[in-house]
Order: structure tokens, then sequence, then C-alpha cells
């Protein structure tokens, strides 16, 4: 594959340097911020012919091409000469605050959250490994519970979440233009070791302390997720306003001072708990739709959360799954994510046994795989989308399997797995847990396939992609 060709064929389909303000790539695509998108929608079908791309659409703010793993780092390194783009990490601070501008409030803000919470993504991950690993260890008998391996795998499991307003007080310090380091340090005041430590004692009862006529609980806030948002983004405010008002020789000493003495004392006074009040209120509610709409929560969740991943927004679902797992210990919502995911995989997989052209064969099997592993960008819109009934027949799959994880309790134990890896973080709550997840995965899949077959494909030409994906 020839990754220089590429880019120079792809550049001017793009709309040419002119039209290029920024660019990025992830594991799978080439992310560009264009002056004009309807430029690049419109030379789409040409785009997608190009050596290498598996599909390309709008969202988020940003044109997004579609290359796959191992791929598009290289066709990026080749368009970023191309296109006469700065080095790389500067690029992309330009480019977050350039998609930003472009989207709608409600876009900004959870495109805000996912930029929070997708850099932690794999602390989470490896903690609910550990804890399956640590439910296998204690539940076979392996070792005895009261050994010090034991000990130490709860300890390495249960550490991020403990420590988690400090990740996210670093990471969403960085997002609301705030210093990361004093981002880090409210989220350590949260979590000093003075105050009680919820994490695993529900039953216990904080002290109080007397502040000047003021009783203020003196509880912690481990694994919590909207206190140490709230916190940080007050935090960034008065650092910024701060920063305007003091003179540059003094600046060091007194903005880092002022800034953490006003934001400790309104958080443990205000922020803390009103944030763990909101932080309560969105699990209660979305617990009394989980208990209450049961079989229906799961179609209708397990059915449209595909249209949500054409948006972008659904990376911000994780601060509600971590807040799930601050508040329960479970999250309920991944095992659904999943059904819509693997279903997107089914259908891509009766488009590969439906195609005749061996472009969209190619495209198809893989795409199909990635999603099985819990990548479905690719199959999404490099495939489903493309010819729209597959895309229906995905819905219809999810939404199956959803019901049926949903009507067998199945929970994870954190987030940012689904598909096949997501079984490591289902060990700790047991075989059953296992066995109805695999049963769920085999609904959406085959029926899935089953409807996408039923309804079939329009292959010599391709639909146009819906305008609800830009």
């Amino acid at each position: 594959m020839n990754y220089k060709q590429i880019a120079e064929d792809l550049l001017p389909l793009l709309g040419g340097k002119e039209n290029v303000i920024s660019a990025t790539h992830c594991a799978t695509r080439l992310r560009l911020v264009l002056k004009d998108d309807e430029v690049a929608s419109a030379n789409r079908e040409q785009l997608e012919e190009l050596d290498g791309v598996k599909g390309a659409f709008a969202s988020s703010g940003q044109f997004q091409v579609i290359f796959g793993t191992g791929i598009v780092n290289k066709v990026y390194a080749e368009f970023a000469q191309a296109s006469g783009l700065n080095d790389q990490t500067s690029e992309q601070v330009d480019h977050q605050a350039a998609a930003k501008k472009k989207l709608n409030p409600f876009a900004r803000f959870a495109r805000t959250l996912s930029n929070i919470f997708v850099p932690i993504i794999p602390a989470i991950v490896a903690s609910g490994l550990l804890m399956g690993l640590l439910g296998m260890v204690t539940t076979f008998g392996w070792v005895e519970n009261d050994s010090a391996l034991v000990v130490m795998l709860n300890m390495f499991s249960s550490a991020a979440f403990i420590i988690l307003p400090i990740l996210l007080g670093f990471s969403a310090a960085k997002e609301f233009g705030g210093n990361s380091y004093l981002g880090a340090v409210i989220g350590g005041i949260m979590t000093h070791p003075e105050l009680l430590n919820p994490w695993g004692l529900a039953d216990a009862k904080p002290e109080t302390m007397d502040f000047y006529g003021l009783d203020v609980a003196l509880l912690g806030y481990q694994g919590t997720v909207v206190p140490v948002l709230l916190a940080v983004y007050v935090m960034s405010l008065i650092e910024k306003t701060i920063r305007k008002m003091v003179p540059a020789a003094i600046d060091l000493l007194v903005t880092p001072f002022v800034t953490v003495i006003l934001t400790g004392f309104i958080t443990l006074l205000a922020i803390g708990p009103l944030g763990n009040g909101i932080g309560s209120g969105i699990t209660v509610v979305l617990n009394f739709i989980y208990e209450n709409g049961s079989v229906l929560a799961g179609l209708i969740f397990g059915g449209l959360y595909s249209l949500i991943v054409i948006t972008g927004v659904h990376h911000s679902f994780h601060a509600i799954e971590a807040g799930l797992l601050a508040d329960l210990g479970i999250n309920y919502l991944l095992p659904i994510w999943s059904m819509a995911n693997v279903a997107q995989g089914g259908a891509g997989l009766a488009v590969y046994f439906l195609a005749k052209r061996a472009k969209t064969k190619e495209i198809a099997l893989p795409a199909a795989l990635s999603a099985f592993l819990g990548i479905t960008e690719p199959v999404i819109f490099g495939v489903n989308l493309r010819y729209r009934k597959p895309f229906i027949g995905a819905a219809i799959g999810g939404a199956l399997g959803g019901a049926y994880v949903v009507l067998t309790n199945v929970v994870a134990n954190a987030y940012g797995l689904t598909g096949i890896p997501m079984i490591a973080i289902l060990v700790e709550f047991g075989t059953m847990n296992i066995v109805n997840y695999l049963i769920g995965f085999a609904i959406a899949v085959i029926s899935a396939f089953v409807a996408t077959w039923l309804l079939g494909i329009s292959e010599e030409k391709p639909a146009e992609r819906s305008d609800a994906s830009k």
C-alpha cells in the first residue's frame, strides 16, 4: 500500500490544503476539522474508493476517514506532510479546540465529558480485570482468603476507584483549561485520609466538625464523579481569574495558593455535598428505569445506542457508568451497549455474504470482526450505514440482545470494554453472569444477521448517510 499516494489522492477530495484546519487520528480513523465539510461530503463516494479507505463520515465537528488499525497512523504521517500540518502534539490541541467550535452546546458538553473520561479508561479496565481475577481466586479457593495474594490483588483492583477523583481532577483540569496538577491536588483533598473513605463502607457514618457554626461531615469522595468534576471546573475558573489579576512576577506564588485554598473550602462546604446529591439523583433515576422498565428498557437502549454512537455522544456515558460503579459497585449499562455493538458486527457479517463487490467484502469482514472486539466505527460507518438496511438490522439485534441481558441482570465491574473482551470484567459476578452475557451476545449477533439477510442490501447504489451523522 502506497501511503504517500493515498495521502496525495485524499487531499484534493477534502478540498485541498486551504480547506484543512487541523488533523489528528485515533486507532482507526483520520480525524479532520475542515472549513467546509460539504466539499468532502460531496466527494464521499470517491473517497471510499481510495485504496485502504473503509468509509467516511461527518460527526462531532469533524470529517472522519476510516482506514483501520496499523494503517491510519501511516496515512496520517504522509497526510501531515502533504498538507503542511505542524507537529502532532500541538496539532492535537488545536484540533480539539477547532472541532469544538463547530459543535452545538449539547454536543460540546458531551465532547468535554468524553475528553475527560476516555484517557482514564485503561485504569478502569485494569481495575475491572483485576477484580475479575480476584473473584476467580476467591471463588475457586485457589488460595486462602486472608493470604497475601488476595490482600494485594484487592489493593491493586480497588486503587483506581479510590483515587478516581485524583485521576479525574488531573484530566478535567486539562480539559477545563486549568493546571492539571492543581486539579489532581483538589482530587487529593477530596480523598484525604482525614475523610472517611466510603468505598466499600456503606454502613459507616462519618464524624462531623464545626466550621464557624457549620456542621461539615468528614466524608471522602473516593470513587465519585460529579463532585470532583464540579470542583475542578470551579477551580479552573478561579485559577484563570486570579492569573489575570496577579502580576507575572508573583504568579507562581499567589495563583496556586489562592486557587487551592479557595477551591478547597468551597468544595468541602458546598460543592462536594451538592455533587453527591446530583450523582445519587442520576443513579436513582437510572435504577428506576432499569428496575421498572426491565425488558422494555433493554429493547430501547440496545436498539438506539448505535444511533447515539453516530453523534459521538456515547463517550459521555462513561461519566454515568462511573457514577453507577461508585454508588452501586456494578455497571448494568455496559452489557446493553455491548449488545448493540456486537449486533453491528452480525449485520456486517451478513453484508459480507450478501455483497457481490470485492471492495464491499474487503471492508465488511474485518469491520464485522472488529465489532465483536468492541470497535464498531468501521462497521457502522464503513458498511452498515452505507447501505442503511444493515443498520436497521443491527438495531433489531441490539434491541433483542439488550432486552435479554436486562432480563437476566447481566452486570460488569468496569467500563470501556465491550464484545468478547468484556467477558473478563464479568467474571467477578459468577458463571451465570458470563453464560447469560454469551447468550445475549448470540441473540444480538444472530438476530442482526437474520434481519439484515431478510432486508437485503442495494449494493449498486450505496445510500447516502443520514444528515444526523453530521
